[in-house]
């Protein structure tokens, strides 16, 4: 996974053929993106700091 900029997270997670998931644990949240089975982008949030990583492939996911 390499880190990503938000807007293409976003395009990643509004796309219908996407589904997502959400699991917090304290301060610690996850979202995860998948496309079928294969994870594709996760946005990590802890504390006030906020990454957005997507795998190796992940713009052609991406849509126009």
């Amino acid at each position: 996974m390499k880190l990503i900029m938000k807007t293409e997270f976003d395009n990643l997670k509004d796309n219908d053929n996407h589904s997502y998931d959400a699991d917090s644990n304290g301060d610690k949240q996850i979202v995860k993106i998948y496309c079928g089975e294969q994870l594709i982008a996760k946005k990590l949030t802890q504390k006030k700091s906020v990454r957005y990583f997507g795998a190796s492939d992940y713009q052609k996911y991406l849509t126009e």
